[in-house]
């Protein structure tokens, strides 16, 4: 059985999944650097995708539509070649509590000149079914909630087992996209228009409220205005909780709370208020999730937990759920935002035909690297992964592509810049390479054994998705990679893993007894990873490009990336 999962809108992707394996899930802002975030406008990127695989868009046995906006059903405009198209899906959320599997039938799916049928599940159904299908939790056949809080929805959760699941409750009235709308009215993102949303703009706050401190007499302000807006037994708050499925009336509710915040706080250090705000919401969450569990004592199973949505990429408030003491396990997929929808549109109809069962698969399932001409003034040698361990050792940051993509926005290792952390101008040059702020903070990817060794608590997160306290007595050793608060978006990678990347820690290691190397994407600013080492060596800001044993290098004109970091 092939079932091709589709998302069309942003976050574009085609996954596809035969026998309850996951073959590719290929996001189309990671094809020829198209920019994030990118949406498929035209259906030939399907066929495209799948002749790729040597697949025949014939031969699927179901095509899968994840849903978006609409009360009833959602509404795509699309072109298949130079034919506009209308597709009807199901809506963004489902119409009953154990109305997660419904689905929409459609048709008018035209594909290299052919029509097929296809299935639609809501949005959020693809959320529960992508994160629950790719847990430890399924894989033991283990029930589980799961979370769902992304931008177009209140933060949801629902109970998961084998052969079904029920939506047990929202936890607070706030939207996912209020988290990134406070940065239009704060800080370094403040915008004049601010009536459309930077998808950028949250993971950016993640690493700015670390130059702030969180004000008691602040956090005051957002609980009073969200108690009289959202949350009480007002008439403004009761009328904005009935506009579910009026998105325009909600987000002008949104809008008005900052407004208002802004004029109550315009004295106020913009750090501190996104600081306190990040806390208020992090409070308001926990404080949410434990009262739904209370009233729902006698529910079934041991305490999983699933995070999914959006908001699953809050390392902060994963890590604030995981701490609580009130789950036995937490698990979120390195995919939780609308990357992940596609696999999660076909994993709904897996789970529609054999109820939640594991999904085979592996991160390093996205676009395989493309072979392009590189440009004439660089030159290839062969080079072992040892080589290049050498080479970051003399603290030369060094772009590495090797095997398939990974899925998700965060580079673990396929489509990375890697660098030595052992000075903090590295941290100041990756920065203004990639284009960034100098208070962005830039990950460390760690061999797994060690991580406790040098970050608190130092488990296991293969997917950059906790936060991490460095330790004391190596923040000295490993500058580039403490953020400004102490703290790290740490990758783990197993010893024994089969990835490069796994083996040039070692070699690194057996040079430096260091284990871990600075980790951030390779890719131009605003665009997706780099498909091949050509676009990495037209980039050209990194000396050294390694790509599957051959070594990229251009003689250096002026001044030579990285001089100056010894």
């Amino acid at each position: 059985m092939q079932i091709c999962g589709i998302k069309l809108t942003h976050d574009g992707a085609i996954a596809l999944v035969e026998d309850g394996r996951l073959v590719f899930c290929i996001e189309q802002e990671k094809r020829v650097n198209n920019e994030r975030y990118q949406a498929i406008d035209n259906l030939d990127a399907i066929a495209v995708a799948l002749a790729e695989h040597d697949l025949d868009v014939g031969r699927i046995d179901q095509f899968v539509i994840d849903g978006w906006f609409g009360d009833v059903e959602s509404q795509f405009q699309v072109h298949s070649g130079k034919t506009p198209i209308i597709l009807k899906g199901a809506p963004y959320v489902e119409r009953h509590p154990r109305g997660l599997l419904t689905s929409f039938d459609g048709s008018g799916l035209m594909l290299n000149g052919k029509v097929f049928p296809y299935r639609s599940f809501p949005h959020v159904t693809g959320h529960v079914t992508s994160a629950y299908c790719t847990s430890p939790f399924a894989k033991a056949g283990l029930p589980a909630l799961c979370l769902v809080w992304d931008g177009g929805t209140f933060p949801r959760l629902y109970h998961v087992e084998g052969q079904g699941a029920r939506f047990l409750g929202s936890l607070f009235p706030m939207n996912g996209y209020a988290y990134g709308l406070a940065g239009h009215y704060f800080g370094p993102y403040k915008q004049a228009n601010r009536h459309s949303l930077d998808l950028g703009i949250a993971g950016k706050l993640m690493g700015y409220i670390a130059m702030g401190t969180v004000d008691e007499d602040i956090v005051t302000v957002f609980r009073e205005l969200y108690e009289e807006r959202f949350a009480a037994d007002t008439e403004p708050a009761r009328r904005y909780r009935a506009q579910s499925n009026d998105w325009k009336s909600r987000w002008d509710a949104v809008h008005e709370f900052f407004n208002t915040s802004a004029l109550r706080l315009d004295t106020e250090r913009p750090e501190d208020v996104l600081a306190s705000f990040h806390a208020f919401v992090e409070r308001v969450l926990i404080r949410g999730i434990t009262a739904i569990l209370q009233r729902l004592s006698d529910l079934p199973g041991s305490r999983n937990l699933c995070i999914t949505g959006g908001c699953g990429l809050n390392i902060k408030w994963n890590s604030a759920l995981r701490n609580s003491g009130l789950f036995d396990a937490v698990w979120v997929p390195p995919f939780p935002n609308d990357s992940g929808s596609a696999i999660g549109a076909a994993c709904s109809a897996l789970a529609a035909g054999q109820g939640f069962v594991p999904l085979e698969w592996s991160v390093y399932s996205g676009p395989a690297l493309r072979r392009t001409n590189v440009p004439f003034e660089w030159d290839a040698v062969p080079c072992t992964v040892r080589e290049l361990a050498t080479i970051l050792a003399r603290n030369k940051p060094v772009v590495f592509l090797t095997g398939r993509a990974e899925l998700g926005p965060r580079a673990l290792g396929g489509r990375s810049i890697l660098a030595a952390a052992i000075s903090a101008e590295m941290k100041d040059f990756l920065n203004d390479i990639k284009l960034r702020e100098h208070f962005r903070p830039v990950a460390p990817i760690c061999l797994e054994d060690r991580a406790p060794e040098i970050f608190n608590p130092g488990t296991p997160d293969p997917y950059m998705l906790f936060d991490h306290q460095t330790r004391t007595e190596w923040r000295d050793k490993i500058p580039a990679v403490v953020h400004l608060d102490g703290s790290a978006r740490l990758q783990t990678i197993p010893r024994n893993s089969q990835h490069k990347v796994a083996e040039l820690l070692v070699e690194y290691e057996k040079l430096t007894d260091i284990p871990l190397l600075c980790n951030t994407s390779a890719n131009h600013n605003g665009r997706g990873f780099f498909p091949d080492a050509a676009s990495a060596c037209q980039w050209g800001r990194v000396e050294f490009v390694w790509c599957d044993e051959l070594l990229w290098t251009k003689k250096p004109t002026g001044l030579t990336p990285g001089e100056g970091l010894m």
